[in-house]
């Protein structure tokens, strides 16, 4: 069954961890969440604040990234678009032909006829590959420098962190291929990565993250849902756990994404349903990459005998934006 038309009436995984419950522990308090917001907090670090940790990326990043390409593979990590709707598809994006070349009396003087459509999307969920940029998440009102996210972001679009202003990035990318590594096809919904998981993924690939560096997460979870079948990914999904943030905020980490969105669901912090989000946005100044594909990228690193290879994000240049849909693409 292919990943646009899985059952829709599959059933919620309630059995994701020990007593029928997520493993998506230890329990964290709003009081330890905010210590821990300050402890990797990076405001004020750049004068071109906008861009947060993209600033950590220099031409010698980018030489050293390039660097890697070995056999030229391109691996592209993108989700189909997703027009039908499911419990983690409320939203379904749009596509639909505005003009068919085919029909006589729409062929354009002088020739060639065209054939046009239109795209849409409300790409901030559970379905679309998207980029999210420092606008999208502000945490106690702050956007990532400490901006009122009242003052600059409003009805016309943000005038701070938006994702115009992010550009191009061309780095390092890791992938921490977390079922790979526990012999798994999957990781189970509700699960959390933790810090000690973060370490043991590194020393089981011979990885090493860097500054300036993109990681990617690898759960599973779309090699689960074209064999089980969709479920709420709001309600349970695999994903970081708090404690898993200060290692990657001590490597100096310029991207994190996940084939998730990132967060372990539900939420272990009390009064905050995506910490992991406000972590790595409002506090450390880190655009996320949610919902990618990662499955074809896991085969092609372990085929290749390594997990390090030159990354090339490009989000649509959009004045204003919380982020953008995006198809982020390695080469190995």
């Amino acid at each position: 069954m292919s990943s646009d038309s899985a059952d829709a009436s599959a059933p919620p995984p309630d059995d994701a961890g020990p007593g029928n419950g997520p493993d998506n522990g230890p329990a964290v308090s709003r009081r330890e969440f905010d210590a821990l917001f300050e402890a990797v907090r990076t405001w004020g670090r750049w004068d071109d604040a906008g861009r947060g940790a993209w600033n950590r990326v220099t031409g010698e990043h980018v030489r050293r990234a390039v660097g890697l390409v070995r056999t030229g593979a391109v691996v592209p990590m993108a989700r189909p678009w997703d027009t039908v709707a499911g419990p983690d598809n409320g939203k379904p994006a749009l596509h639909y032909m505005s003009a068919l070349g085919d029909v006589e009396a729409d062929v354009e003087a002088p020739e060639p006829s065209t054939h046009k459509d239109f795209l849409g999307a409300d790409y901030h969920g559970k379905s679309v590959s998207h980029l999210d940029a420092l606008a999208h998440v502000a945490y106690r009102g702050r956007l990532y420098g400490g901006g009122s996210a009242r003052e600059l972001v409003g009805s016309g679009g943000a005038r701070f962190g938006a994702v115009a202003a992010l550009g191009p990035l061309v780095t390092r990318g890791v992938l921490l291929d977390l079922p790979a590594v526990l012999g798994a096809a999957w990781l189970e919904p509700g699960r959390a990565v933790r810090a000690a998981d973060v370490v043991a993924a590194q020393d089981a690939l011979g990885v090493e993250i860097g500054e300036g560096d993109a990681v990617l997460l690898r759960v599973g979870r779309f090699r689960r849902r074209r064999e089980l079948g969709a479920w709420d990914a709001d309600a349970s999904c695999a994903g970081l756990h708090v404690d898993a943030v200060p290692p990657l905020a001590e490597r100096g980490i310029a991207l994190l994404g996940s084939d998730g969105d990132n967060d372990v669901r539900p939420s272990p912090v009390e009064g905050v349903h995506s910490p992991v989000h406000a972590l790595a946005v409002a506090a450390m100044g880190v655009p996320l990459l949610d919902n990618l594909d990662l499955e074809a990228l896991s085969e092609a690193c372990a085929g290749a005998g390594r997990y390090a290879f030159l990354l090339v994000v490009a989000p649509l240049n959009v004045p204003g934006g919380t982020g953008s849909p995006v198809t982020p693409v390695a080469v190995l």
